[in-house]
């Protein structure tokens, strides 16, 4: 494919040659990273600064299209706009640049389902995620519109999600909140006061097995890692999560091989008909006999 020609405008450079040449941001680094964009000749990384006026050249690199893949998932509520999975944990939730295969969205196509294409090209239906190994409850949009209402509903809070989490001590409140504002360090979700983007989430004691607690979460934002990152600032991190300080013998004498965090709820006003949709997903067995267990240590 013969290289696309632009006159460069002040901006980053990805950002800027997605906007005059009408395609993704992602296609266009995509290009970038294979040495096929170049700026007055030279080729340049896709945050370099452009000041405007320079000579761009673009080749696309193609993409190649998400393959379908078994086995299907778990469907508690579907429709002709929306769909209710229950997300097995070890899944991750949708492609990247890097990774092709191996995802919900994968066996979603595997399934035949309509997907939106409303998102990123490589999210298709996904309104929001869950961590690969956190399993339990989501919501994807099988159409344009539905996606577009899901996610507006999603950022005024629209839909109640509900988790649960086995923490490492005994946690003194029945209820209480955690505000703090997260933001990113290198691979990692710390809490930053300063820069980070609001995040809140409101806990409730379901149990107390041994020297552990059983926790609800109601995550008011949506952030990455937030209830993982909110519970080990408290000093209370999640079974199990060996990025957030919840790796140790305890986790090992429970099973646990990933987090104890599952999506137990979702309920929410279907967008198009008005329904309420309300569905609950039990712990699935690995979860489930870890909770047994730490009930008899």
């Amino acid at each position: 494919m013969p290289a696309e020609r632009f006159v460069g405008e002040p901006g980053r450079l990805d950002a800027i040659l997605a906007r005059l040449a009408g395609i993704t941001r992602a296609d266009v680094q995509r290009a970038i990273a294979s040495g096929l964009v170049t700026v007055d000749g030279v080729v340049r990384n896709k945050s370099f600064a452009l000041t405007g006026g320079e000579a761009l050249e673009m080749g696309i690199v193609a993409e190649a299209p998400l393959e379908p893949e078994e086995p299907p998932v778990p469907v508690r509520f579907e429709d002709a706009f929306l769909l209710v999975i229950a997300k097995p944990p070890g899944l991750v939730t949708h492609p990247t640049e890097q990774r092709r295969s191996g995802t919900l969205v994968n066996r979603l196509l595997g399934m035949g389902v309509p997907l939106s294409s409303a998102g990123d090209p490589l999210r298709p239906g996904i309104v929001h995620r869950l961590d690969a190994g956190t399993s339990g409850l989501m919501v994807v949009a099988k159409t344009d519109e539905t996606y577009e209402a899901l996610v507006a509903m999603f950022r005024r809070h629209a839909v109640e999600r509900r988790y649960l989490a086995l923490v490492r001590g005994r946690v003194a409140n029945d209820t209480f909140a955690v505000d703090a504002a997260l933001g990113r360090h290198a691979a990692r979700v710390v809490l930053d006061a300063s820069g980070g983007r609001p995040a809140e989430t409101r806990f409730e004691v379901r149990e107390r097995p041994g020297s552990l607690t059983l926790l609800e979460a109601a995550p008011r934002t949506g952030r990455t890692h937030q209830i993982r990152v909110h519970l080990s600032s408290i000093g209370h991190p999640i079974l199990g999560d060996r990025v957030y300080g919840g790796a140790g013998d305890d986790a090992r004498r429970l099973g646990l091989t990933r987090p104890f965090l599952h999506s137990w709820r979702i309920a929410f006003d279907h967008p198009v008909t008005g329904e309420r949709v309300e569905r609950e997903e039990p712990l699935p067995d690995d979860l489930d006999a870890a909770l047994r267990a730490a009930r008899d240590l």
